[in-house]
């Protein structure tokens, strides 16, 4: 391990000691090599269980980054292309406004299609083919290509599709041939149906019920949703496969996908070129206005930062509700990632990744 470790062991001790933080995971890649992999207190309040490095976190949205990756190397391999209409492979998708709505559209969330269908209840989302049809059924909220809204939860079923369409798998079996067999991953799921032989964190988060006009109106996150951390605490919801939300993992296996997309991957492995994945992690939707804000690529966060030198350094990957962060930086060749338990909007998250730059950046 790096000798950095120390140092960083003792920020996390420091954050869950004070009741800031309840449990925590962090791992990091330095130029393909493992160098970080550290946990820190409690990962279920309610038996006591302490974190470890094999325990299981619900990562919500980091998920997203993982399904991108899946579909970026289906392109790769011809199977999809990024400015055909999903259509092309989802025929009934193709009606009601939708009918020139790209690949592209939904990876850099203009689609349009953001809101969960009217009518679905809880039990619903975990039925694919019946999502699928609400989906293919439901007409965009905005003109496809003009604005940028996030797809919350339904971009894991816009973008798995076409996958599982051109591959004759369902996404799970995709998840393992694409991503965690290359890999050797066993600590990565989205969509599980065996028995659990890794303990998986208990999440925690304030709030009660929320009030809001019109609570049954198409959202993005249904109100009936919420709290996130209730939902995801659920067996159903941990086994239902959403591959924009319900994403299970270790510190350690997010890590590992992303040094794998970096440029000379990891033990060997690379799950991108170099051409591709310049491509992905460039800001832009090929039909959006210039003047149309975005802080996506193609299914990725991008972002450049300033390294500790003052250097640009390009940076892409996926946040996930509460603070869960999985992400590479190019140019100074760190892939992290963080997990937690309690979901919160407090800066200690970026705390912990600022750290980690300063110290292997």
């Amino acid at each position: 391990m790096h000798p950095a470790s120390r140092d960083l062991q003792t920020l996390l001790d420091s954050y869950t000691s004070s009741g800031k933080e309840r449990g925590l995971q962090l791992a990091v890649y330095k130029d393909g090599r493992l160098v970080v992999d550290l946990c820190s207190g409690i990962a279920n309040v309610e038996t006591g269980e302490k974190v470890t490095s094999d325990t299981l976190f619900p990562v919500f949205s980091v998920s997203k980054g993982i399904a991108a990756t899946i579909v970026h190397r289906l392109v790769a391999r011809g199977l999809l292309t990024y400015d055909e209409p999903l259509a092309t492979w989802w025929p009934e998708f193709g009606c009601l406004g939708k009918e020139g709505i790209t690949l592209a559209d939904v990876l850099s969330h203009s689609a349009g299609m953001q809101n969960i269908p009217a009518g679905t209840k809880w039990e619903d989302l975990g039925d694919w083919a019946g999502m699928c049809r609400r989906l293919a059924e439901s007409s965009p909220a905005f003109l496809p290509g003009t604005a940028v809204e996030y797809h919350a939860i339904t971009f894991g079923w816009l973008v798995g599709e076409p996958a599982c369409r051109v591959t004759g798998m369902d996404f799970p079996t995709l998840l393992q041939r694409e991503i965690c067999e290359p890999l050797g991953l066993s600590e990565l799921f989205i969509g599980h149906a065996r028995p659990w032989t890794l303990p998986i964190a208990l999440l925690e988060e304030e709030g009660g019920p929320v009030d809001v006009p019109d609570p049954d109106a198409p959202r993005s996150i249904p109100i009936w949703l919420l709290p996130l951390a209730k939902m995801m605490n659920h067996p159903d919801a941990q086994r239902a496969c959403m591959p924009a939300s319900s994403g299970l993992a270790t510190a350690r296996a997010v890590a590992r996908h992303y040094a794998a997309l970096l440029p000379g991957g990891v033990d060997g492995v690379q799950l991108l070129s170099d051409t591709a994945l310049d491509h992905v992690v460039t800001k832009h939707s090929p039909r959006l206005a210039p003047e149309v804000e975005t802080a996506f690529g193609l299914g990725y966060h991008a972002e450049t930062i300033t390294g500790t030198a003052g250097q640009s350094i390009r940076s892409f990957g996926h946040g996930g509700h509460g603070g869960a962060k999985g992400f590479a930086d190019i140019e100074s060749r760190l892939a992290i990632s963080l997990t937690k338990n309690t979901l919160n909007a407090e800066p200690y998250a970026q705390e912990i990744v600022d750290a980690v730059r300063a110290a292997l950046g």
